[in-house]
């Protein structure tokens, strides 16, 4: 963050000039403060010079701010840990003083600070969390307990998805567990030199995997930044030191920024608009993906401006002058104060180019919008609050008294919401840690509206399958389509942003999902879902299409000792009857059987390509047939030429045959030609011919026929 002190009254260019990556405070020397933490301070009646950086930061955002405690808490920390050391030969009181330090400068409020200067005693002292609760209030001890490590010795190997697991449900109630988190993985990433190259390694990979996406969506960029660039240079050296040189011989780059700076300091000088200009040099990652994707750089591209005014509408009429008065270029525009990302982030985003030709990227916000978007949550102080005035000992656990859905609250934004929804479907500790690595990586979301006028929030790429899900939880295992801004659409359908969608559920309550569906699932709630009820039904499905539901084959109840499923009936002692998906005979099709593992025996129509394979390979058929029942359950599949309102009337003729539609797969057409793949439940198979002859009517379908999916050897 930016720690200038500027008139806001006048605009001024601001131009760090150093090689440093972040302005602000000078790195604390981290031996001179354990040297501080032994020794204390001289004077008695004021905090020990160790804390006394931690002070000064504290102050210069909360002025009023009671230090009492500040000091009481290090007391504990430092008498505890007294004795300890870090691997780098530091005393370990290093770490807690340097960890709040950080969140010191980013603004948080004193509760926070005071649970990061305690947050490894109960973890690697003899402190207990009943003494922090004594001695702090409930609040600390919340955020002491959140951070804490569970055991190895009693996990093993789960001990830290387990830990992440036990943080972010912590995080669920309050927010700050995570920045303390951040802020201490942070510092030992800044001091993880000290460790072996492959324990570099596998710490770099979590940060980045798990605790980068964290940062973002939790807006605090400032934390965000520097993490890629530490873990950007152990787990990519040659990149990062290439970057490095790249930086170093272009040092200069400055100079190009400072010349347009000043061009826009004059336009906005001659408009009237009170504004600060400033230029941010990009950090190493940022400079390592620009080269990626522009090749060459020019000195433009080493940094962006910054321009801050005091009001919203001063960053639309800063925008109106740059557009006016520069060559913008539009492809570059983004409002993000309109709509603001889902991790509070709020800015103007252009681009405009000079006099000479250089084209340089400007970040337009206001004073506020620059602070949370550094520091993101930990800009909100403390959250849970009822008001600005003095910080109070507020439960954490009032959180959770909030109505089911997407909260208002910013600090549980809708994918933490849904984060600790899934991982509670997700028990095994791999499967948790495999699926918040999988749900992490989606960087961007969507919203979507439903039918009746809530939303959604999902992540970028997610389908209808993804929609279902979140709305219906496993209530969509019998979903079997959806339409998308009123149009009928297959459940594999990617959904955009501002969509409208209406989930279509079977009537049936034996309905399930298909394999096919864990292709289109991106959310870990539904892929969670989907497996359970797989596994759940490992023999009693049938697949019927690419985004088609999936129908358990549920054994109907005896008769005279043998086993029926949709009226046909085997003499084999004892066997379950299912019906083959890859052909679905009805009667009064001549069908065989062959018995498969289980105990059951599956049904294929005489003429299934399925048959002649199992003959072939010695396979005994099993006498089965027809029963007295006339429901049945098919699958048609319909060849037509596309043309408006297709669909809408075969559904009229199926509906109007009695048939109840479990399933429907439309695939895309080619070359003017679509697929049409029902399942049907009918009340009586003897209405199949009349129905496949009604279908055959509709304008446009040229064939209407039995499926016959190619089906592997039982």
């Amino acid at each position: 963050m930016s720690a200038e002190a500027t008139n806001p009254g006048s605009a001024e260019v601001t131009n760090p000039g150093a090689p440093s990556r972040r302005r602000g405070r000078p790195r604390i020397d981290l031996r001179r403060l354990g040297r501080a933490a032994l020794l204390g301070s001289a004077a008695r009646d004021r905090l020990p010079d160790a804390i006394g950086h931690v002070a000064d930061a504290h102050r210069a955002h909360h002025p009023d701010a009671d230090l009492a405690i500040l000091h009481r808490a290090y007391v504990l920390a430092e008498s505890s840990h007294r004795g300890q050391f870090r691997k780098s030969g530091e005393p370990y009181i290093t770490h807690p003083l340097a960890v709040t330090l950080i969140l010191a400068e980013l603004g948080a409020e004193t509760t926070t600070l005071t649970a990061a200067l305690l947050h490894d005693t109960v973890e690697d002292t003899e402190v207990t969390l009943d003494q922090v609760r004594a001695a702090f209030g409930d609040e600390v001890c919340y955020l002491v307990d959140g951070v804490t490590k569970l055991e190895k010795v009693d996990y093993g190997a789960a001990a830290e998805p387990e830990t992440f697991r036990k943080m972010l449900v912590a995080t669920g109630s309050d927010v700050r567990v995570m920045s303390i988190k951040l802020a201490d993985r942070l510092h030992n990433m800044r001091t993880l030199g000290v460790m072996r190259p492959e324990k570099q390694a596998r710490i770099a990979k979590v940060t980045r995997d798990v605790l980068i996406p964290l940062a973002e969506r939790l807006g605090v960029q400032a934390l965000k930044t520097e993490l890629e660039d530490l873990v950007f240079a152990i787990l990519h050296p040659e990149e990062y030191e290439r970057t490095r040189a790249l930086i170093a011989d272009n040092a200069d780059a400055a100079d190009a920024l400072a010349a347009i700076a000043e061009q826009v300091l004059t336009v906005l000088r001659e408009a009237g608009i009170q504004a600060e200009v400033l230029i941010r040099p990009r950090h190493f990652v940022s400079v390592h993906r620009v080269r990626l994707k522009r090749g060459e750089l020019r000195g433009t591209d080493f940094g962006r401006l910054l321009v801050l005014v005091g009001e919203d509408a001063d960053c639309y009429a800063v925008l109106g002058e740059l557009h006016t008065c520069f060559t913008p270029l539009i492809s570059e525009f983004k409002d993000f104060i309109a709509a603001p990302k889902f991790n509070l982030y709020q800015s103007l985003h252009t681009a405009v180019a000079g006099t000479d030709g250089a084209v340089a990227e400007v970040l337009i916000r206001t004073h506020q919008m620059h602070k949370v978007a550094e520091a993101g949550v930990i800009a909100l102080g403390n959250p849970y609050t009822a008001s600005d005035g003095p910080e109070t000992e507020a439960a954490p656990t009032a959180q959770t008294d909030q109505p089911d859905g997407e909260r208002a609250d910013p600090t549980r934004p809708g994918w933490l919401s849904r984060l600790l929804e899934w991982q509670e479907s997700a028990p095994d500790p791999d499967t948790f840690w495999t699926s918040l690595r999988a749900e992490l990586a989606e960087d961007r979301e969507i919203t979507v509206f439903r039918a009746d006028g809530g939303t959604l929030g999902l992540p970028a790429g997610a389908s209808c399958v993804d929609a279902a899900y979140a709305q219906y939880g496993e209530e969509a295992h019998a979903c079997i389509g959806a339409r998308v801004n009123g149009r009928l659409a297959t459940l594999s359908t990617q959904l955009s942003d501002g969509d409208t969608v209406q989930l279509l559920l079977a009537e049936d309550s034996v309905s399930g999902p298909s394999p096919d569906w864990l292709g289109h699932a991106r959310t870990p709630a539904a892929r969670i879902a989907i497996t359970a009820w797989l596994s759940r039904h490992p023999e009693g499905a049938i697949a019927v299409g690419g985004a088609g539901t999936t129908v358990p084959r549920a054994p109907a109840a005896p008769a005279a000792g043998r086993r029926a499923a949709a009226g046909a009936v085997t003499d084999l002692p004892e066997a379950t009857v299912r019906l083959a998906g890859c052909c679905t005979p009805v009667p009064p099709d001549a069908v065989t059987g062959f018995a498969v593992r289980g105990g059951a025996v599956t049904v294929h129509r005489a003429e299934c390509p399925a048959v002649s394979r199992m003959r072939a390979l010695g396979r005994a058929p099993v006498g089965v047939r027809w029963g007295d029942a006339a429901e049945c359950r098919v699958t048609l599949v319909a060849e037509s030429f596309g043309r408006p309102r297709l669909l809408a009337d075969l559904t009229e003729v199926i509906a109007t045959a009695g048939a109840a539609i479990v399933a429907a797969t439309i695939e895309p057409p080619s070359e003017q030609r679509v697929r049409h793949t029902y399942t049907l439940q009918l009340p009586d198979a003897a209405g199949l011919p009349a129905l496949m002859r009604a279908m055959r009517d509709v304008a446009g379908v040229y064939d209407v026929s039995r499926a016959q999916h190619p089906a592997a050897t039982p």
